[in-house]
Formats: C-alpha cells, sequence, structure tokens
C-alpha cells in the first residue's frame, strides 16, 4: 500500500492501523445548507469520515462535491462520491481537481444506479466510462500527475482513492475477482455493499485474504442499521445483489411492534464486534440512512468511541 500523502484522515487512521469507522450522509434535495449541517454534526467527532453521496438512487440532489466543501468547513472530513452515469471524462476531471481545490481529500468511484429508477427517468445518462476507469483516472492524474491525454497537471489531486464492492451479487464465486481488478487498477480502500448474510461475507473475506487482497487495500464492511420489518423484507426483495437471510427478519419480528429499531441497532452493533475480529477486516463502513441522530449511540455501544486523533 503505497503512502500517498494525500492528508486524509481516514488514510492515517488505516496505516496506523486502527480499525476505522466511516459514517454517510446524504444531501438535502435542495439548497437547504442549514439541514445538512445539522445531520453532519450528528456525524462529527463520531466517525474518521463521511461518504457524501451523489444523486443515490438517481434522485436529483443538492451535488456532492458542494455538499463536501461544507462538510470540510463544519470540520466533517468528506469521502466525496462520484458517479460515472452523469458526467463525461472532461467534467470528472474537472470535478475531482475543483474539489481537491476545496480541501476534499477522500473520493469514492462508483458507477451509480439506473436513471430509469429515479425522479427523472427520462434523463440520458453518460457512462463515458465506468468505474474500474474512474478508479484509474483518479489514480493516474495523482500519480502520474497528468490528464488521461497524457498532459501533465500543475498541482496534482492527492485523493485517497475509494471503491465499492458486493460481495453479495450473482455469480458470488467472481465478486472477489471484480474486488482485485478494482484495487489493480488503484483503489486504495475498499467499502462494501451493506452486509446481513454474515457467513457468505465471511466466504468472500476468506477469499479476499487468501488472494492476498488485504494486504494490498483497506476493505471496510457496510453495516446499515434495519430499523423494521418492512425495510428488511423490502432489502431482501427489491434490492439488487442485497442478501438478507430469514433469520434476521425473523428476528426483528419476534421483536415486537415498537421494539423493530432497538433491535435493528443489536444487530448491526453484534455486526460490528464480529468485523472488529475477521481477518482482513481494516474498519466498518455505517450507512444510517437518514438516521444521522442515531450514529453517536451506535458508535458508543460499539466501542468505537472516541475516534483516534492522528496528527
Amino acid at each position: 500500500m503505497n503512502d500517498i500523502k494525500s492528508g486524509s484522515n481516514l488514510e492515517k487512521v488505516l496505516k496506523s492501523g486502527n480499525f476505522a469507522f466511516t459514517g454517510e450522509c446524504g444531501p438535502p434535495k435542495g439548497a437547504n445548507v442549514v439541514h445538512l449541517k445539522e445531520k453532519l454534526a450528528f456525524l462529527k467527532g463520531n466517525v474518521d469520515a463521511v461518504n457524501i453521496t451523489d444523486n443515490q438512487t438517481a434522485v436529483v440532489r443538492m451535488s456532492s462535491w458542494a455538499a463536501s466543501a461544507i462538510a470540510v468547513q463544519e470540520g466533517v472530513e468528506p469521502n466525496f462520491q462520484m458517479v460515472c452515469r452523469d458526467r463525461n471524462r472532461l467534467a470528472m476531471m474537472s470535478d475531482v481537481l475543483g474539489a481537491y481545490s476545496m480541501g476534499i481529500r477522500n473520493m469514492l468511484c462508483l458507477s451509480g444506479d439506473h436513471q430509469i429508477f429515479g425522479n427523472h427517468p427520462e434523463a440520458k445518462n453518460v457512462y463515458d466510462i465506468d468505474s474500474m476507469q474512474l478508479i484509474n483516472l483518479v489514480k493516474t492524474m495523482r500519480d502520474e500527475e497528468q490528464f488521461l491525454n497524457g498532459e501533465p497537471i500543475d498541482v496534482s489531486p492527492k485523493m485517497f482513492i475509494g471503491a465499492a464492492s458486493n460481495p453479495f451479487a450473482d455469480p458470488f464465486e467472481f465478486r472477489v475477482y471484480r474486488l482485485a481488478k478494482k484495487i489493480n487498477a488503484g483503489a486504495d480502500f475498499i467499502q462494501t455493499q451493506c452486509i446481513y448474510n454474515m457467513k457468505k461475507f465471511r466466504q468472500f473475506m476468506k477469499m479476499a485474504v487468501d488472494m492476498g487482497l488485504c494486504e494490498k487495500c483497506y476493505i471496510l464492511a457496510g453495516v446499515t442499521p434495519l430499523k423494521s420489518v418492512g425495510m428488511a423484507q423490502y432489502m431482501a426483495k427489491q434490492v439488487p445483489g442485497m442478501d438478507v437471510p430469514p433469520e434476521i427478519i425473523e428476528r426483528l419480528r419476534g421483536a415486537g411492534k415498537g421494539k423493530f429499531a432497538e433491535e435493528g441497532i443489536k444487530i448491526a452493533i453484534e455486526q460490528i464486534e464480529e468485523f472488529k475480529q475477521m481477518e482482513g477486516v481494516a474498519g466498518v463502513h455505517l450507512m444510517a440512512i437518514e438516521w444521522e441522530h442515531k450514529v453517536a449511540e451506535i458508535a458508543q455501544r460499539a466501542g468505537m468511541l472516541p475516534r483516534p486523533e492522528i496528527s
């Protein structure tokens, strides 16, 4: 793993051997800076970095780089997300430079949800390059200090480069090889899709460890607390590549009405405790969807506080 001197707190936490803990914040569906700052306040000091999503589920929101810049102003380290759906390579390189100039030091490279599932299904997608190529684009700009056409960059963006991995999509046996391709393209860290099938994830991580991938890249396991039986059923049936075992749904149902959310938090905390001991897992990415106010409680109960301060 290369020392890129990016100025990223997340990078420092991971390189120091600490178990990383990242969060997530969806920008508002408008220019409501006050509301964004309120959400960021719940995360400040409780996580090492905060993913700022990029028009997630293909729904229009405040731009990721702008929300990330606001996070920097608020003293919260952002993990700026960029999807391939909405930009060609010119816009991507321009936004990477712009984001870096605003103090943003982490970046997550994604394909992006197809626009047909969002609130503007008639929109035209771009997909000039895919997520694998986007990872390599940012690495080229950072390490080779040049654009894709070979022209030099006067001040290159020293981003700590992230990518996503879904361990549960079909075919399962191929997922670890796709992960390897992203690492070879230049990913410094990986955040996985939210995990519920722990047995299957243990298999995935064993393959990753056996292939030596965890020596080349930091893997953060994704955790999303379930708020209700309905949420669990929706994720099991409607979200592609999601694996929610029936016993998880039954456990929530058995908690009784009014106690679903607490049981969901308990499951998440149990997962975090297991991830701490799992070979190859370098941290947890907590996706508390519109539940930012619960992050401090979950972090405290999972023994993730205080977060390390590394100069």
